[in-house]
Parts: structure tokens; sequence; C-alpha cells
């Protein structure tokens, strides 16, 4: 059984650090303040200081990561005899995977006993970075490629997203919503309860009044939904890390479980959705 490299990107919001204490490999992802146009990644500008920016009015625009890239982030792992399991951001919402795919189909080419496998989680945030987690787990276990891969693709359809905005003027920068709905949201402290479709996209699902109840709707969502004998869940924050800990407490008090990581929504992501953002991720009985 040929060693493999799994490799992912810095969209799954797990901090650089983690990733190397599960031995995953990452090409990183670009963002930019739109006013200057310089540029960032994870590592040269984290979370907090994004989000203290964006609270500042600078807005962030992001870039999909390129053939290049890959290509420079593969190569090495493949001339050392590796293999490669990718696990990448959703194509419902970046050509990044998509890119990651295309070298891919180069590269096994180039090193035919290779083995690359590049997979769309059509997950995002800490969504990805569940399934990269499981898939650690699995690799961990002795699963090889083939056998993990296939797991993966498993988990994919039942990857929970729910998630929370607390000011919808991003979703409307993003396209998501109407310049109107963002203005009477705003003005009737209305705050979406959104997920991720089978396809990878961002769907509204319903409204409520007040944050503290849109909290309350994400952890009915767990209790509700959750197929997971471990119960196990991830949170990502948008720099609102009590709000997190609530979410975390009104999961447990019902379920008696705590989250197995809370996380920033990094950069990429949290450009478009913006400071307050919370978002909860689980293995479901579907999406």
């Amino acid at each position: 059984m040929s060693e493999y490299v799994i490799f992912t990107d810095s969209s799954c919001d797990i901090e650089p650090s983690l990733l190397k204490e599960w031995n995953v490999f990452y090409v990183n992802l670009v963002f930019r303040n739109d006013a200057t146009n310089e540029e960032f990644t994870q590592e040269t500008m984290g979370a907090p200081e994004l989000y203290k920016q964006m609270r500042e009015g600078v807005v962030f625009k992001t870039s999909a990561a390129n053939m290049s890239a890959f290509s420079k982030a593969f190569e090495p792992i493949l001339q050392e005899g590796k293999d490669i399991l990718y696990i990448g951001f959703s194509s419902g919402l970046s050509s990044t995977v998509n890119a990651g795919d295309a070298v891919a189909k180069d590269m096994r080419f180039k090193y035919p006993d290779r083995k690359i496998i590049a997979i769309d989680t059509l997950c995002a945030s800490a969504g990805q970075g569940l399934i990269l987690y499981l898939s650690v787990l699995k690799r961990n276990e002795g699963a090889d490629i083939n056998t993990n891969a296939n797991y993966v693709l498993d988990c994919i359809p039942h990857l929970d997203h729910w998630f929370t905005v607390d000011d919808l003027v991003y979703l409307k920068r993003g396209g998501r919503i109407s310049g109107v709905a963002a203005f009477l949201g705003g003005m009737l402290d209305i705050k979406p309860v959104l997920h991720v479709d089978d396809e990878g996209h961002l769907i509204a699902m319903t409204k409520v009044r007040t944050r503290k109840k849109s909290i309350a709707a994400l952890a009915e969502k767990y209790e509700e939904l959750i197929d997971d004998p471990a119960g196990r869940y991830f949170i990502s924050h948008g720099d609102c890390l009590e709000d997190a800990k609530l979410l975390e407490d009104m999961i447990y008090k019902k379920s008696g479980k705590k989250a197995e990581l809370i996380t920033y929504v990094g950069p990429v992501i949290g450009a478009h959705s913006g400071p307050g953002t919370l978002a909860l991720f689980f293995l479901g009985k579907n999406r």
C-alpha cells in the first residue's frame, strides 16, 4: 500500500498549526483589501485582524487558488513517491476545487505510478474542516487512499451546515440577498438561518428575530438532525467566541456533547459572511 498525503485548501478554516498536527498539507487561498489591492493569506493576516478591519469599514475580496499554486504544492509530494487525497472547497462557492482537480488530471500523466484523488466536498468553512478531520481519523485507523476517499464521499451528503449572520450587509454585498432585504432585516433585527445544500450553495431557510433566537435555532437543528453515534460537531465563528460558547452550551444541555472544535470562520469565508457569523457542522440524516 502506497503512502498518501491528505491535502486541502485554507477555506477549511482549520488553523495551520492544527493542520500540521494532523499532518495535512494545504494550499493558501488569497484575499485582498479592495481599496488598496494589497493581497494577504491567512498566514499574513489572521481572522481577528480581518474582522477588526471589516468593523472599521474595510472591504475584502477573495480569489480562488489557481492551477499554478496546486502544481507547486502537489509535485514535491509526488516526487517523494507519495499519493495525494485532495479534499477541497465547495464548487458551489469557488472554482478552487476545479483548479485542484485539473492539476490532478495533469499530474496523473506526468506521474503514472502515483494516485491523485480530488474530491469536491460541497462543503465550506469548518464543514469542510469536519470532513477533513473525519478523513484524518480514517487514515490514522490505517485506511488506504481508496477506502478513505470512498468514506469521504459517503460522508459528504450527510454533512449539515447551519449558520446565522449578525449583519445582513455582507450577504447583500455578496449578492446573497437584496439591498431591500438587508435594510429591512437590519431595521427589524431579523437574523436569517441558512444552510449549504446538496450542491454546495448557500440557501436561506428561516428568519428569526434577535440573535439569541437564531443561536437557539442552530442548536435545535443539531437535536433534530444529528445522525452520528459519536455526536461530533464543529463550531466556527466570525470573532464572536462568546456566541460560539453559548451555542455549545445549548447543545450540551440537551445532548451532553461538547464541540470537537471551536474555530474562527477564516478570512476567505469571513470576507463574505462578516463579523458575527456563527456556524454549526455535524453529520446528519441528510443535508
